[in-house]
Formats: C-alpha cells, sequence, structure tokens
C-alpha cells in the first residue's frame, strides 16, 4: 500500500524549506522512524522520517527542491519488499596483451548506465554556467554529480560571475543574471547561498528598511565583575557544572534595566504597542550556517547558574544543528556578544520584530579618570540598538546607563533579584 511522505510542521513561521540531501534512496528498505531525507528552513535543520516501514518507492522532489509543509516528496510502499541488487555480467575489453587480465568498462562520469545521474542544485548550477554535466567528474554517492563537482568542473573552464545588477534571491523578484567568463579556478569558487544565509539577508535588509534604528553607546568598567568571577570561579563550577561567564551578568543587568524601562522589551503589532510582561532573552550565537539567536525562557526567574547552564546548552545544540524552531521563537530582547571574536566597537541590527538589542564588546585595558587620577581599568563599550518608533533617546540612554550600573555593581543585581 502507498503512504506519502510529507513535509512535517516544523513551526508555525514556517511555510517552506528546501531538501537538502536524501538519506535513502529509490529501492531502499526503511524502517520507521528512519531518516529519509534532510530539510533546510529559514531557522533549522530537520530531518524527514519514515512514519511506516517498506520500501522508498518514489523521490517525488529531488535534492534541493524547495518544499512547502504538507507537500509529498516520497511515496513509501508498505508491502514491497527491498529488491536485491543483481550484478550485471559485463563483456571483457580486448587488450593488445591477451594475458592482461580483462577490465570492466568504465560508465560516464556521474552516469547509471545511459542514466547521467546529477542531482537537482548540479544540474541548475550546469545550466547557468553553461557545463555539460557529463564532462563532470562525479564525487557523490551512487556517482552522483553533485554541485560542488559542477563548481571544481568551471574552475578550470569557465567560473560564473554575477553581474552587478543582480541581487539576492528573495532580496528582489528577478533571479541574478549570470555572466560567463574565464577566469583561473584558485581564484574564485561558486558557493551557493543556503535557505537560512539567504533568510538572514533578507531580514537584516528588512530591519533597517522596516524600523527606525538608532544607536546609543556607553561604556562600562568591569573591574567589579572580574573580580567577583576571579573569586567564585572555581567553586561555582564544582557547584554547578558550568562556569560563571560574563554572559549572566549581562543577562540579568538587561533584566532589571528593561524591568525600568519596559518599552523596550515591546515590539509594534499593526497599529498597537506589545509591551511583554515576560523576559524571553535572546543569546546570539553563531555557527557554521550563520548566526542564530536561541531564546532564554523566563530568564527573570533563573539563577546565575541557571542562566548559565542554558547558554551552554543552546550554544552548544546551535553548534551542532540540534535546535528545534521553538528554541528560536518568542524571544522579547535579545544580546550579542561581538567581543568573543575581538570586536571592540559595533552597532547590532535589531532582531525584529523585537524594539531592542544589547551589544557586547571585547574588554581592554585604558587608561581612565576616577576621582581624578589617571587609572588602567578593564573596559568594555556597550551598544544598544532601537526601534525609535518606539523607544525615545532619552529611554534609551537611561536603559544603557542602567545596564552599566548594574554591572559596575553586581550587588544591585541581588537586590533587584
Amino acid at each position: 500500500m502507498p503512504v506519502d511522505v510529507r513535509v512535517p510542521s516544523v513551526g508555525e513561521s514556517v511555510v517552506e524549506a528546501t531538501i537538502l540531501r536524501w538519506h535513502k534512496q529509490e529501492g531502499d528498505q526503511v524502517a520507521a522512524g528512519d531518516a529519509l531525507a534532510e530539510l533546510e528552513t529559514d531557522k533549522v535543520t530537520v530531518d524527514v522520517n519514515a512514519e511506516t516501514a517498506g520500501v522508498l518507492q518514489t523521490i517525488v522532489k529531488g535534492e534541493g527542491a524547495t518544499v512547502t509543509i504538507g507537500e509529498t516528496i516520497a511515496v513509501i510502499n508498505e508491502a514491497a519488499v527491498a529488491a536485491v541488487p543483481q550484478s550485471v555480467p559485463v563483456t571483457p575489453t580486448a587488450r593488445t596483451d591477451s594475458s592482461a587480465p580483462a577490465e570492466t568498462p568504465r560508465a560516464p562520469a556521474g552516469s547509471d548506465g545511459d542514466h547521467l545521474r546529477v542531482t537537482p542544485l548540479a544540474r541548475k548550477l550546469a545550466e547557468q554556467l553553461g557545463v555539460d554535466p557529463s564532462q563532470v567528474e562525479a564525487s557523490g554517492p551512487g556517482g552522483r554529480v553533485t554541485r560542488t563537482d559542477v563548481a571544481a568542473h568551471a574552475g578550470t573552464a569557465t567560473v560564473a560571475r554575477t553581474s552587478p545588477s543582480s541581487t539576492l534571491s528573495g532580496l528582489m523578484p528577478g533571479p541574478p543574471k549570470i555572466e560567463a567568463y574565464s577566469q583561473v579556478g584558485e581564484r574564485e569558487e561558486i558557493v551557493p547561498l543556503s535557505r537560512r544565509r539567504r533568510t538572514i539577508a533578507q531580514r537584516l535588509v528588512e530591519a533597517k528598511s522596516v524600523t527606525a534604528m538608532l544607536t546609543t553607546f556607553n561604556e562600562v568598567d568591569m573591574s567589579a565583575v572580574m573580580e567577583l568571577r576571579k573569586r567564585r570561579r572555581d567553586a561555582f563550577k564544582d557547584q554547578h557544572g558550568v562556569s560563571l561567564g560574563f554572559m549572566s551578568f549581562f543577562t540579568r543587568a538587561a533584566i532589571g534595566a528593561l524591568k525600568a524601562y519596559p518599552r523596550l522589551n515591546s515590539e509594534i503589532r499593526g497599529d498597537n504597542l506589545i509591551v511583554k510582561k515576560h523576559y524571553d532573552v535572546g543569546i546570539a550565537v553563531d555557527s557554521e550556517e550563520g548566526l542564530v539567536v536561541p531564546v532564554v525562557r523566563d530568564a527573570d526567574r533563573l539563577s546565575f547558574a541557571q542562566i548559565e547552564q542554558t547558554i551552554a546548552d543552546l550554544a552548544q545544540r546551535a553548534r551542532s544543528g540540534k535546535l528545534s524552531i521553538v528554541d528560536l521563537q518568542g524571544g522579547t530582547f535579545t544580546i550579542t556578544n561581538g567581543g568573543v571574536f575581538g570586536s571592540l566597537f559595533s552597532t547590532p541590527l535589531l532582531n525584529m520584530p523585537q524594539a531592542a538589542i544589547l551589544g557586547m564588546h571585547r574588554i581592554q585595558e585604558r587608561p581612565v579618570v576616577i576621582d581624578g587620577q589617571i587609572v588602567v581599568r578593564p573596559m568594555m563599550y556597550l551598544a544598544l540598538t532601537y526601534d525609535h518608533r518606539i523607544v525615545d533617546g532619552r529611554e534609551a540612554v537611561q536603559f544603557l546607563t542602567r545596564v552599566r550600573e548594574f554591572v559596575q555593581d553586581p550587588e544591585l543585581l541581588l537586590i533587584e533579584a
């Protein structure tokens, strides 16, 4: 009995996905629960699993295809039994040396008999570059020609260049125009943008065009926090199994400031301003596919240890591709730390539809004047980007000043809690 394999629902805001790869091929035996294909959405990468055992009878949508939620991408035959591959007799090739062993004839690269096996993305790229897939050396499973193979082949012949008038897919209507020109393969590489990277690009442009973004800056003396961490670091890790980092201090400081200036914990929805009475703090984490912002739920109710444990877990799952859609939804405020990469000063972009984002930076010893004396202190620049449609400049400056006060006097955080 044929059973349709459909794209599962992966979150209320996700309506389509791209098939990255098929783990199973037509004719493969599958068991209930087996991973059949890998889907990439604009937020996470997920597997489509078999709901029943049988044979994968038909793959309806190939690798690289864009699919919608609920769409059929394959068919499993419950009653079928996987056929055992039969060996194909091969006629030996004649040789001038009769004593030499016979060789098996070799099919063209990427072919299966007379059928050329090319992935959809590879075929599309080959068309854009004017490359004949039959001339491309295949490296994919089962002798398939992949887009990497096409790009590598093009590097030794003709390399594609996007014309200046082209745009990122999804930002403006119309596909990029591709112009071919001669180029040395080692000098350029064709890397198709992933769905997540295209979505990141689209949303960043949208944030700049839809909101009235403005950034205010301040600096904070990290002496008190660093001294506290130094004294409590070993005992904290022994007790809680996680390091006492800076992020828990800034998370708690941001929550204290949000309680004092609640419009920074809000969003515009239609003609209304929705002020959040809960504090779900997004923590920007770098992953191989780009920046993701998993959310620490009800962070105001968590201890320092619980915040650190939650952030460590989310970061680990982000880098291993294990985040779920739920992990990324519903944040009310975001913190990003460019300092871990050495950034000294930057202006973060809003994580829509949130009203504000706090940017941390590298700690640097600098001379500062305190009580008329020049002293050297570990200083950090802070940046607060906010939506000026919601937040006035006065509120933004006062919010950032409040964060600074909490960090420079950590005992205030205990009082606030």
